[in-house]
């Protein structure tokens, strides 16, 4: 199997400045995800797609590749996580005379990826044939018993059905973890969608995810890696 990762890092970040290359513990952010991925040892190539010098020679110094800088069109604020990943895939093709199997995105600002889910992940899309596969966590509340709030205050029951509904006894839903996606790049490259009729994904713990999106997030994912790291 010929199989690629792809770590999307675009320079632009707004909500923390500089977000894919500040410094987690002892080391840049975006190591974690270079780290997991070259540890694995299911990839041929680990590349990050970037429109940013900086971003390139951190991810260079922990052992990914940046073989070219992202298009900018693809680098500006409406240019989705698919369009990156067509964009790379296409041009490896048109570049080098490049294809690959399968393909793998993991997101940059991902501290708290353990490379064993990862190998879960590709074995479960593999041994099923599933076009995708990701990690999703559950709920830490039942969405069953979720409240609408309006701008006066007033609150109500989305579905008042399990107004009295115990929170064991409700199905368990998921959400997706935002940690990283396997794909079939041939299947790919015809929907264009990561998320098809044929997709599958794995449970993490809650104390594996934490979306870092502003500064109490970060905090919150240092306090899990800790832990984690406590736990090995």
């Amino acid at each position: 199997m010929n199989n690629i990762c792809i770590i999307p890092a675009r320079g632009g970040s707004k909500r923390i400045p500089r977000k894919n290359i500040k410094e987690f513990n002892d080391k840049p952010i975006i190591a974690y995800a270079i780290k997991a991925a070259i540890e694995s040892g299911l990839f041929n190539e680990v590349m990050v797609s970037t429109d940013d010098e900086e971003i390139a020679e951190v991810s260079k110094l922990y052992g990914a590749k940046v073989p070219f800088l992202r298009s900018q069109k693809n680098a500006d604020d409406f240019a989705t996580t698919n369009d990156v990943l067509f964009e790379v895939i296409q041009q490896y093709k048109q570049d080098f005379g490049v294809s690959f199997d399968n393909a793998c995105c993991i997101y940059a600002t991902n501290p708290l990826i353990q490379t064993q889910r990862l190998i879960e992940g590709f074995n479960l899309m593999l041994e099923n044939k599933f076009h995708t596969v990701f990690p999703v966590v559950s709920f830490g509340y039942p969405i069953w018993r979720c409240l609408k709030r309006e701008i006066s205050g007033k609150t109500e029951m989305k579905w008042t059905e399990f107004m009295n509904s115990r929170s064991q006894d409700l199905e368990t839903m998921y959400h997706d973890a935002g940690q990283w996606y396997w794909f079939n790049i041939e299947k790919f490259s015809t929907s264009k969608k990561m998320f098809t009729e044929n997709t599958a994904s794995i449970i993490l713990n809650e104390i594996e995810v934490q979306d870092i999106d502003n500064e109490t997030d970060w905090k919150m994912a240092e306090i899990k890696y800790e832990f984690l790291q406590k736990t090995k």
